[in-house]
């Protein structure tokens, strides 16, 4: 089915208006018009945000909040149905919204009355952005009398029922998308599929955590064996580093999916690191493109490696936080502390963005996102609450004044010096390096340092490394002959 398919997907700032919707529709229609198309969507933008926040507002009992924020959500989709399609569609298609809200006001409300957030009926509310603008996309492209179809991803992407954060069932999801979604492309109509769920094999909606519609697309594009993955966003590519500290940062015309999954993990936005797992084995390639900019070329992510470089990009990450962990005597088992702490992280469904130890003190400190940060330490406090009593563990510290900056390359693999050349870059801008870690894979070299010199420590890398655009030259490798 895969020789020529392409999937697309659109996220959030790419469909957040009645304006851009159209755009989604311009370029659905050109695409398929070539060659078979699956189309896959986020909510408009800030909608996920705003029903999350109006199911925690019921929790809190805040009836006038959930009221307001039901009613939010209803203005914004009838006026974007009553702005995008004519006059004798809007009625039908207002009723479909209607509908859809209706049981997502059920939810909101049972939670109003219960004072209870369940998971799984969270899982169930919070996909209703997506089938909102997958229903207005597919009316919007039916109305100028292109095939389409409206398709819930609950039908599509099998998965376990790790709700909240799924994993897919791939194959599983695959007999089920070549059922639903290659009878409709065998018919000439093109899937306009929510992003962001599937359903247990028991029929149970899940959602598929951060980065969830990145995630489904590429699932869907491993499951069908497509020839592309095409993911439109608000930027050209993926950059060398942050346009706002880094004025002269280029688009990268390539990276490899180590190099991807490594520059997301640390802080870029562009997309998820999830988001290729299921593409790897396939090899099917991926393609950034900006939404706003369609012409521009975007940047490749394949498992060809480029030559001549070093590092290929810098980036950061502001909102983290760095706990470390002690234990009063030096007999005591680090190794078992930090294990035990991972363990915790684990269950709290939080990254360990950076982990560094001292085998002789028998200390540790670990970086996570500082919005995971309370679930951590919560954690943390009830799996050694024995040794924090009994005074074998020091009490945590906890920073957050903290940044990490990542430098990201696979032609760093072997290069001696480079590791001495950072180091020295930040340091002769008075900038203090708090931890460092290198990976085996010698992909990224992740330096952490005080939030407020962190921007100048990545305009420091990135100088270094000549990755601006004015005067770009690649760096000269210093490896070792092998053999």
């Amino acid at each position: 089915m895969g020789d020529s398919l392409l999937v697309m997907k659109f996220g959030g700032t790419s469909v957040g208006s009645p304006e851009r919707i159209r755009g989604v529709a311009d370029l659905t229609a050109q695409m398929a018009a070539s060659r078979p198309t699956v189309v896959v969507v986020s909510a408009m933008s800030k909608v996920t945000d705003l029903l999350l926040d109006t199911l925690r507002r019921g929790e809190a009992g805040d009836q006038q909040a959930v009221e307001a924020g039901i009613q939010n959500l209803s203005d914004r989709h009838i006026g974007a149905a009553r702005e995008l399609l004519p006059a004798d569609r809007q009625e039908a298609v207002i009723d479909q919204i209607t509908v859809i809200l209706d049981g997502y006001a059920r939810i909101a409300r049972g939670m109003l009355l219960l004072r209870e957030r369940p998971v799984r009926a969270v899982d169930e509310a919070v996909t209703v952005g997506e089938q909102l603008s997958a229903l207005l996309i597919a009316e919007l492209l039916q109305s100028r009398g292109v095939a389409a179809a409206r398709v819930d991803a609950v039908g599509v992407i099998a998965t376990d029922d790790e709700f909240g954060a799924a994993s897919p069932l791939m194959a599983e999801t695959a007999e089920r998308a070549r059922a639903t979604l290659g009878q409709l492309l065998d018919s000439g109509i093109i899937p306009i599929v929510t992003g962001f769920n599937g359903s247990t094999l028991s029929g149970q909606r899940t959602t598929l955590g951060r980065g969830g519609s990145d995630f489904s697309a590429a699932i869907i594009a491993a499951a069908l064996e497509a020839s592309e993955l095409w993911i439109w966003t608000d930027v050209d590519g993926i950059l060398t580093g942050d346009p706002r500290v880094v004025p002269d940062a280029r688009v990268l015309e390539s990276v490899t999916y180590n190099e991807a999954a490594e520059l997301a993990y640390n802080g870029a936005k562009v997309l998820h690191g999830r988001t290729l797992q299921p593409l790897v084995d396939h090899l099917i390639p991926v393609r950034i493109k900006n939404s706003f900019n369609p012409q521009a070329p975007g940047t490749l992510i394949s498992d060809r490696k480029s030559e001549g470089h070093n590092v290929g990009a810098i980036t950061s990450f502001e909102h983290v936080t760095m706990i470390s962990i002690e234990a009063v005597s030096l007999t005591q088992s680090g190794a078992q502390l930090m294990s035990r702490a991972l363990a915790v992280t684990a269950r709290a469904r939080a990254e360990v963005l950076l982990l560094t130890r001292s085998s002789f003190r028998q200390n540790f400190c670990m970086l996570v996102r500082t919005e995971d940060v309370e679930d951590v330490i919560e954690g943390l406090r009830e799996e050694l609450a024995l040794e924090l009593a009994h005074g074998y563990v020091h009490p945590f510290e906890i920073d957050h004044s903290v940044g990490l900056l990542a430098s990201v390359g696979e032609g760093m693999k072997g290069t001696s010096g480079l590791a001495g050349r950072l180091f020295t870059a930040i340091s002769a801008r008075q900038i203090n390096i708090i931890a460092i870690a290198q990976g085996s894979s010698e992909i990224t070299i992740a330096i952490v340092v005080r939030a407020d010199r962190l921007q100048d420590a990545v305009r420091a890398v990135h100088e270094e490394c000549n990755l601006g655009s004015t005067g770009y030259r690649p760096l000269e490798s210093t490896r070792e002959p092998v053999g």
